[in-house]
């Protein structure tokens, strides 16, 4: 087989993996157990690194996580494949000085300059992102500025209006320059949305601008097999065709035991595109329904969640033909924004989720009944849409 071409990055080490410089692209996951159930996060771990995942994401929000991670990290230093122990990031969410504590218990970290905001709002973000990056030098680990559409800088949204690939393109550009003005060049970039166009253009903007700097590939809050697969397929074959993509993420709503299928899936996909082997799309594709969830993590506030995503793909399927967007998110940092833009949204919290008509929310209703409502609240969107 002949090696797939890529543009020439630089090479960040990620513990013992190499992103960019011309190594494999690598493949990664995200755990999707409570980061402080250490017994079932430690399996979480094990099952992605035996499925062959390079790096392992966990999520840490609270000194609690963190000290949860620790642990983690200790039990499965051990856990071995092909002589290797799983190689860790873990996601800041909205508290960037937990990196100082959580810097001794991984390999890289990511952040998102969109979130950066939330805390200490008299400092810069450029003090915030120095002092992220001398974090990361101290423990002589990698960073990933991980930029989203659903959550860009507030700034860069009020800037750019409508076009939030805009505003997430330049949020990427300035983070790149501003580690590169502070001397540090170990990073990696994301430019993630749950649409694959989007996910298209933007890495296509930035590689085009900054194509020294390895990229992560995903579409984020892909969904649900095999929908999810085929918004992500579309989005790595063009995008990996041209030479872009260093490591990537296949991003699915799946039940935990079965995360490992997230790799899985992944090296099927290289392995398609370094052999030729692509998939025709219909010039229709994505034209009807379109159910967006996440793929679950640490910040799921119950797990009915992912129950619930798979049934309202199941009552949703009479509509499909329908131009209507439905979101299904997990939990309380994703839920309220990224359900703005859909005809209708459902954010999940610990008791009970979240029912929204675009912005509006209609209602807090118990996971048993959250069904029916969801319904009937479809039955009254495909109505508007018709001019009924």
């Amino acid at each position: 087989m002949a090696p797939i071409r890529r543009k020439p990055t630089r090479a960040v080490r990620v513990g013992h993996v190499q992103i960019g410089g011309g190594a494999p692209i690598a493949v990664q996951s995200m755990a999707a157990t409570k980061t402080q159930d250490i017994e079932a996060t430690v399996r979480q771990v094990q099952l992605i690194h035996d499925a062959g995942a390079d790096v392992i994401r966990i999520a840490c929000d609270s000194r609690q996580d963190v000290e949860a991670l620790a642990e983690v990290r200790a039990r499965t230093r051990d856990h071995l494949v092909n002589g290797k122990a799983p190689t860790l990031s873990v996601d800041l969410q909205e508290n960037y000085r937990l990196a100082e504590i959580v810097a001794p218990h991984v390999d890289k970290i990511r952040y998102n300059p969109g979130h950066l905001h939330h805390h200490e709002k008299s400092k810069s973000i450029r003090d915030k992102v120095a002092y992220i990056a001398d974090i990361a030098v101290k423990h002589d680990i990698a960073l990933r500025v991980g930029v989203n559409c659903g959550s860009v800088d507030p700034e860069k949204s009020a800037k750019f209006g409508d076009d939030d690939v805009g505003a997430m393109v330049e949020s990427a550009l300035e983070h790149s320059q501003m580690l590169d003005d502070l001397g540090f060049n170990r990073f990696v970039v994301s430019l993630k949305d749950s649409d694959w166009r989007k996910v298209l253009e933007g890495n296509r903007r930035f590689s085009a601008q900054r194509p020294d700097v390895p990229l992560h590939l995903g579409v984020t809050e892909a969904g649900m097999p095999p929908d999810g697969i085929i918004k992500t397929r579309i989005a790595f074959e063009q995008l990996i065709a041209e030479g872009i993509g260093d490591t990537i993420r296949v991003s699915l709503t799946l039940p935990f035991e079965d995360k490992g299928q997230e790799i899985t899936v992944g090296r099927e996909l290289l392995d398609d595109i370094q052999n030729g082997r692509f998939r025709s799309v219909p010039a229709n594709f994505g034209e009807g329904l379109n159910i967006i969830s996440c793929p679950s993590c640490s910040r799921v506030e119950n797990e009915q969640f992912i129950v619930l995503a798979q049934d309202v793909k199941q009552m949703a399927a009479y509509a499909q033909d329908h131009k209507v967007t439905i979101a299904i998110m997990g939990c309380r940092v994703n839920g309220p924004g990224e359900t703005d833009d859909a005809d209708i949204g459902l954010w999940c919290g610990p008791l009970g989720v979240n029912l929204k008509h675009g912005e509006e929310v209609v209602g807090h209703f118990p996971y048993d009944s959250v069904l029916n409502e969801a319904h009937v609240l479809l039955d009254r969107v495909i109505a508007e849409k018709a001019g009924v």
